[in-house]
């Protein structure tokens, strides 16, 4: 059976390269290394040394995530595509979302909630735009519509804002064309033909 012959601290002074039989063989974190009570000139059958890795790569992907996920509120659809882009064993893929939801960090309303606050202070558009982009983060339509319903926006006020920004745009132009940009560019922006036509009327 595989012996381990040395343990190797790595630059970071957090994790320790496990060598076997004189070669590199996996690197684990210092709490596993403990917790497993690896030590030199130990013997491991490769069932356990392939528990071991399994372990230690959690860990490592565990930490990872977290930073990733502690930057600013994530989508399920977020993590997931983070885990495939990594290429993470999908042997692991419960047990992290599962610990991310226990730490409250992953929830698609608090996501869904922080994507709408920046859009309206940084990028304000309509409801149907934010609809439109939390639907391809990964958002279902409920938790989409219990948000919008919490933040109450006045689609006409945002809508008058952003003309107002960029009204040196049309200023210029004949009534029926400027009015007809102005539907154009809101349209875009998401906001429905209600709020387009109060908007442009007033």
């Amino acid at each position: 059976m595989p012996i381990i012959t040395a343990l190797k601290p790595q630059r970071n002074k957090k994790r320790v390269n496990v060598y076997l039989d004189d070669k590199f063989s996996f690197g684990i974190d210092l709490e596993n290394l403990v917790k497993l009570d690896l030590k030199i000139g130990k013997e491991y059958s490769e069932k356990e040394i392939k528990e071991i890795i399994k372990k230690a790569e959690f860990q490592k992907t565990y930490d990872k995530i977290i930073r990733y996920s502690t930057l600013r509120p994530r989508s399920k659809r977020e993590v997931e595509m983070w885990l495939r882009k990594y290429k993470v064993h999908e042997s692991l893929h419960e047990e992290l979302f599962n610990k991310l939801k226990r730490l409250e960090l992953l929830d698609d309303a608090k996501f869904a909630k922080w994507w709408v606050d920046q859009r309206m202070a940084f990028r304000p558009r309509g409801k149907r735009a934010l609809t439109a982009e939390l639907r391809q983060k990964g958002v279902d339509q409920e938790t989409i519509k219990e948000v919008l319903v919490k933040i109450e926006i006045d689609e006409t006020k945002v809508a008058k804002d952003l003309l107002k920004k960029y009204q040196y745009k049309w200023e210029k132009l004949p009534k029926s064309e400027r009015k007809r940009k102005i539907s154009s560019y809101l349209a875009r922006k998401g906001f429905g033909w209600e709020t387009i036509k109060q908007t442009v009327l007033d």
